[in-house]
């Protein structure tokens, strides 16, 4: 009898199994390699077209809580509803890829692909402050920044999600992008940064990657989660990352299956190593 037939499967270019790796740094999951950062920005928003996902799908920005479970505990975020519409004023509130970035991390830790337990973590923009919050429940030592006007709100949700038991630890921070950093964060460098939602504007970009040179040492591994809102940005910071760092993205296949949206992208970072 004869067989069923298979479906045709597509040939896989020469050029596709260069641009994917089995690991990037410390995490040990697949990485497409971003080699074009034009090409990079055609493929975002031809085929994920992020314009056509449901925006703030995992988060309501108009509640003065967010509550999410993550790590065997239900945390419960504080938000500023009423400073989103402040000029200058960031992080009040949440946004899908911190959401998507802190269960990616989740989800990592307990499929092997990145291990947090006893690692030291530099969280950067921590606004609310949920994803340093769930890697320190993940087992790491999480400093969790961000600028002086934030840090009340950051500190009330350390204190009210990190408590009894913990694998790991937290401390809050004050840190403004492009100062000169103190001896805590680079003695010794971090084994991780995190960072969601922080590449918005060219000025932003051009003070973040000043502090992540600065930062990072050559086994930090950067993993980034932004949301797809504008393309000429997101291009000048792979550009501008791509001269201090290998750049690579986390196809939506490696997120946590219940946490995805076509609107958002997890990139990772690793220096590039100068002789």
């Amino acid at each position: 009898m004869a067989g069923i037939a298979e479906e045709p499967q597509p040939p896989v270019t020469e050029e596709e199994d260069e641009n994917v790796v089995a690991e990037l740094g410390l995490y040990k999951g697949q990485v497409r390699l971003v080699s074009d950062c034009e090409e990079e920005i055609m493929l975002l928003w031809a085929i994920q077209q992020p314009i056509f996902s449901k925006n703030n799908a995992f988060v309501s920005q108009s509640s003065l809580q967010l509550k999410i479970d993550a790590c065997g505990r239900s945390l419960s975020i504080l938000q500023s509803p009423s400073s989103l519409g402040t000029p200058g004023v960031t992080g009040a509130v949440m946004w899908d890829s911190g959401i998507i970035l802190g269960k990616f991390l989740e989800q990592s830790v307990e499929s092997g692909k990145i291990s947090l337990q006893g690692k030291n973590v530099v969280e950067l923009g921590s606004g609310c402050g949920l994803v340093g919050c769930i890697a320190a429940l993940l087992g790491a030592h999480v400093i969790l920044t961000d600028l002086p006007d934030r840090l009340k709100l950051l500190k009330k949700n350390v204190e009210t999600n990190l408590y009894g038991d913990m694998r790991g630890s937290a401390r809050v921070v004050e840190l403004t992008w492009g100062d000169n950093l103190d001896k805590d964060f680079t003695d010794p460098s971090p084994d991780f940064v995190l960072g969601s939602d922080v590449v918005y504007s060219e000025g932003a970009v051009v003070e973040l990657m000043e502090t992540l040179a600065e930062l990072c040492g050559k086994q930090t591994t950067v993993i980034l989660a932004g949301e797809l809102r504008n393309d000429a940005i997101l291009e000048y910071f792979l550009e501008a990352a791509s001269k201090e760092f290998i750049v690579g993205r986390v196809d939506e296949d490696q997120w946590h299956p219940d946490y995805r949206s076509s609107r958002v992208a997890i990139y990772v970072l690793v220096k590039i190593l100068k002789y």
